[in-house]
């Protein structure tokens, strides 16, 4: 990665997000994938799909994650020096199609339009989101969608989802109305590779309905001067777990 830290600011700072940048060597993204597999082999897929939450107070291969220097080349860049790890989460969509070819079940996970800091209760800084792809994730099997400069609109209403199926926890969404899907870009990655975006960019994803697993790392990070806050509009509410902070 070649690009100056100034450019990879200024690009972000107008267009909400930066994707396909290459993180993790050959060797690493395998002793990743190797490691996530036992996970999944322990707790199951149903359990692996979302549940793995904060899992890097646990497991020192998570916490190396997260402190990437490929990773942290880029954050530093956006957000400055000083930075705290908020949040982590490892997101899965197993395939819609079995090997056999017959099809899964209605209700396939999806996540619904919407902004990550409508559910952080914090203040006082930017919230930045790293998706760092474990397996290749594409169209067919549900690749991140933003819409660009979408940030710069503040926080939108979110409502209650209608479509079953949403993977966020509290199930809600930005309503259609206020969503221009046709400004929509998708963000494919290879595995090894990782997009970021802000906590205002209004963003999603569709359902897998290939044959292939889409798994990705999910790491959320914060300057030093954000700080949380009790928000009754805000599902979470990082005052009441101090361990984070």
């Amino acid at each position: 990665m070649t690009t100056s830290p100034l450019k990879l600011r200024e690009i972000y700072g107008q267009q909400g997000f930066l994707s396909a940048l290459p993180v993790l060597t050959d060797a690493e993204l395998k002793e990743a994938r190797d490691a996530f597999s036992e996970l999944e082999a322990r707790f199951g897929k149903e359990y692996t799909q979302y549940s793995l939450h904060n899992v890097h107070l646990r497991y020192p291969w998570v916490m190396e994650l997260t402190r990437h220097p490929q990773i942290l080349r880029v954050l530093t860049a956006i957000l400055g020096p000083d930075v705290i790890l908020l949040d982590s989460r490892f997101i899965c969509k197993y395939p819609a199609i079995s090997p056999d070819g017959t099809s899964g079940k209605d209700g396939l996970p999806y996540v619904a339009w919407h902004q990550d800091m409508r559910y952080w209760g914090i203040a006082g800084g930017p919230v930045l989101s790293v998706w760092l792809a474990l397996d290749d994730s594409m169209k067919e099997n549900g690749a991140l969608q933003v819409i660009p400069g979408t940030q710069c609109a503040g926080m939108l209403p979110h409502r209650q989802a209608i479509r079953p199926g949403n993977m966020l926890t509290v199930n809600q969404e930005i309503p259609d109305e206020l969503v221009q899907a046709s400004e929509a870009v998708l963000c494919p990655l290879l595995a090894g590779q990782m997009s970021i975006h802000d906590g205002l960019l209004v963003h999603a994803s569709d359902t897998n309905a290939s044959t292939k697993r889409r798994c990705g790392f999910v790491i959320r990070y914060v300057p030093t001067c954000a700080y949380p806050v009790e928000d009754p509009d805000r599902p979470r509410n990082f005052s009441q777990q101090p361990g984070l902070w």
